[in-house]
């Protein structure tokens, strides 16, 4: 019986302290946000604020071309995805339901793209973009950034494609329906937990990508959030009230998003990593 009760206490001691250390980060970022400047500068840690104020959120949001960079931010991660989601369900269907001469190279090729450090290729993709005279774009930084969750957005969604049983799709095109019409009908509201892991693992990525604008964007206006924020402090010297309020501004989204879509990203990516 001492056995079964340590054999339950260590698990959830574990993820208590695990919880805590990736926890405290956040929330010393988003307490000091909100912290007056004496709590912060003081030589003893503040842990709780002494008074709450919101003069950091108001210099963060004042800053030069900040709205820009949000409508940047914004614009470049919402096409990325949707671009990569639309390429993805075509591309997962026809690896998941079809059967033709080199399905296995295609697929092995996309697993090798998923593990490649996109780095590497920083100095060839910046050729290319000037090449093609569009530094200081937002759509080479659109294209890259889907091709960038693309793979892993087909691998996922294959998997969860092949899990609708091929009876379901068939009975529709019996009742009269066609092959995109039962695709439409049947299979991709099935879908809903595979477009949700994905489009979440493909939003953070474009949100938080940083190496490609910081070579490609010279042009403060267009550039965008990440950027901003690694300059954000020079900017403002050392406040670092303003730098934890712009960070936490920064972070909301992913929050939300995570919050919003946690279990049934969770759900869509052990279901696309298991069956097909």
């Amino acid at each position: 019986m001492r056995r079964s009760l340590i054999g339950r206490i260590w698990p959830n001691a574990t993820a208590v302290v695990l919880f805590i250390g990736f926890a405290f980060p956040v929330y010393w970022m988003f307490s000091t946000a909100f912290k007056p400047t004496g709590d912060i500068i003081t030589d003893t840690p503040v842990w709780f604020p002494t008074d709450i104020t919101f003069d950091h959120f108001e210099k963060a949001v004042a800053a030069d071309h900040f709205w820009t960079l949000v409508r940047n931010s914004f614009t470049v991660t919402v096409l990325s995805v949707a671009a990569s989601l639309l390429i993805a369900l075509l591309a997962s269907f026809a690896m998941a339901r079809m059967r033709f001469k080199g399905r296995r190279g295609i697929l092995l090729t996309f697993m090798i793209a998923q593990m490649a450090p996109w780095e590497v290729m920083v100095i060839a993709i910046y050729m290319l973009v000037r090449d093609a005279d569009m530094l200081n774009s937002l759509v080479p930084l659109t294209i890259f950034y889907m091709m960038m969750v693309l793979p892993f957005t087909i691998l996922t969604l294959r998997g969860y494609v092949a899990s609708v049983p091929r009876e379901l799709e068939e009975s529709a095109m019996v009742d009269g329906c066609t092959r995109p019409q039962a695709f439409m009908k049947v299979i991709l509201p099935l879908l809903g937990p595979g477009l949700m892991a994905t489009s979440l693992f493909g939003f953070i990525t474009a949100w938080n990508e940083f190496p490609l604008v910081l070579i490609l964007n010279k042009d403060i206006e267009s550039q965008t959030l990440p950027l901003w924020l690694s300059q954000f402090q020079t900017a403002f010297g050392d406040d670092w009230g303003a730098t934890m309020a712009a960070s936490s501004l920064f972070a909301i989204p992913i929050l939300i998003l995570f919050i919003y879509l946690q279990r049934k990203a969770v759900s869509g990516l052990t279901d696309g990593a298991v069956k097909g």
